[in-house]
């Protein structure tokens, strides 16, 4: 593998599993483009085109123990898929970390080497 293979990590500098994900890939040769999701939160169209890539529901790319998700009551199983995606882009803290993305697919890694499957 060379490090030219396009990868981009969603990426929380906070979370071990983010970091762990993170050098995980460089010990492989590859240098991902970081975005950090929480300064930069990606589009609901993102957040779609992720969900499409994993084959995963909304609530599996969430976070279900930040205190937000239980303020905005997004365990409510009458809230539709845009509804919680929508959510997800308007408090970035909710989305798993880390995702990344190479090879037209996503894998969210936890664990951290969850990501190298996508390589």
């Amino acid at each position: 593998m060379t490090s030219k293979q396009s990868v981009t990590l969603w990426h929380n500098p906070r979370c071990s599993k983010s970091r762990g994900a993170l050098e995980l890939l460089r010990e492989r040769g590859v240098e991902p483009t970081i975005v950090d999701y929480q300064k930069n939160p990606p589009t609901v169209a993102e957040i779609e085109h992720a969900l499409k890539l994993l084959g995963r529901a909304p609530r599996d790319l969430m976070r279900k123990g930040e205190a937000v998700y239980a303020e905005l009551g997004l365990d409510d199983p009458s809230l539709t898929h845009q509804q919680l995606i929508e959510a997800m882009a308007e408090h970035p803290i909710l989305i798993e970390r880390p995702v990344a993305f190479a090879n037209g697919k996503a894998a969210i890694g936890r664990p951290p080497e969850d990501v190298l499957a996508i390589l």
